[in-house]
């Protein structure tokens, strides 16, 4: 169980943003783009170590749903009809504190495959 807890989710009018306030006041701005790539599916994440693909083409994504999973987490659904992400509050918390620094990995994932966040490929 999580020791964070969200006191507001906030889809931007545009659908490409999340705000998301914590109970301890820490807010963060999360793009649609950073929830669809690092979702934590299965889809995306894999069933084991080593499985994680890379996900290209979701610059301009957009969220279309969010339903409450139990007390703990969000699913959220994308215009790419993608929505098996189950984002726990402690998993929507750390990409608010590190962001920046895990699309940066990404980016860097990106260009070793020859992929682009523009062009919708087949993830690998």
């Amino acid at each position: 169980m999580s020791d964070t807890w969200p006191s507001e989710l906030r889809v931007s009018k545009d659908r490409q943003r999340l705000a998301i306030t914590f109970d301890d006041g820490r807010s963060f701005d999360l793009s649609a783009e950073l929830l669809r790539v690092l979702s934590p599916s299965a889809e995306v994440q894999g069933h084991g170590p080593g499985q994680k693909v890379t996900v290209s083409g979701k610059r301009n994504v957009a969220i279309i749903s969010m339903t409450p999973t139990g007390n703990y987490a969000v699913r959220i659904g994308f215009d790419d009809m993608h929505d098996t992400g189950i984002y726990t509050w402690t998993y929507l918390r750390e990409l608010g504190e590190r962001g920046a620094e895990l699309f940066s990995a990404y980016e860097d994932e990106l260009r070793e495959k020859g992929m682009n966040r523009d062009t919708a490929e087949k993830p690998r």
